[in-house]
């Protein structure tokens, strides 16, 4: 299965900046244990690449990818330890370009349509619309008028009562931090099976906000 086909069966990928790689991996095994399988560690996780190796281990069924790639090295570092996909905050060229010769599927942030387009004809598998937060599900439509075959994941900003419009905007998947990787393991837990539900109303088409 093409990994964009992979990103649209998760919906969402859940984006862990952990304290440590012990508590970045009980995250990422919390958050499986409630349904989410798509699981971003990002490099401001310290041992990130390790947190990366150990969840692929303990959770061979989950989608483990790196975030906050800011370099070459960075992005062998990750694929090395297991990585299975890279997302960066930016367009970067040279770091697009490595993503493409190491076969690894790569969704750099942009925001703007210029931006958009740029990284999408560098071979972006998707985009990360980031910060979502400034632009919202309108945005979303405006962009998807012109251009309406790149795939979008905002990411910033998405909460669970806002999910069902970012679908409905017509993205083919959401990043959720904050709002979702944080508290106990089992308040992890239960933040996801939450998540989870809200996604299959939000695929349902039922509902904007609530």
């Amino acid at each position: 299965m093409a990994f964009i086909d992979t990103l649209r069966e998760l919906g969402v990928v859940a984006v862990i900046r952990g304290a440590s790689a012990d508590a970045a991996v009980a995250m990422g095994e919390a958050l499986v244990r409630g349904g989410l399988r798509g699981i971003e560690i990002t490099y401001s996780t310290p041992d990130c690449c390790l947190a990366i190796r150990r969840l692929r281990t303990a959770q061979p069924t989950a989608c483990v990818g790196v975030g906050t790639v800011m370099t070459i090295e960075q992005l062998q570092a990750a694929v090395d330890a297991g990585a299975t996909y890279a997302v960066s905050p930016h367009f970067d060229p040279e770091l697009m370009a490595s993503a493409t010769l190491l076969r690894v599927p790569m969704l750099p942030g942009a925001i703007t349509p210029t931006e958009v387009v740029q990284a999408w004809q560098a071979g972006a598998t998707a985009i990360k619309l980031f910060p979502g937060s400034l632009v919202g599900p309108d945005y979303v439509r405006a962009l998807k008028g012109p251009l309406p075959d790149i795939p979008l994941m905002p990411t910033g900003g998405v909460t669970l009562d806002n999910l069902p419009e970012w679908f409905a905007a017509g993205v083919v998947a959401v990043g959720m931090g904050g709002n979702l990787a944080k508290g106990t393991p089992a308040e992890v837990e239960a933040a996801a099976r939450a998540v989870i539900a809200r996604l299959a109303v939000a695929r349902a088409g039922k509902g904007s906000s609530r």
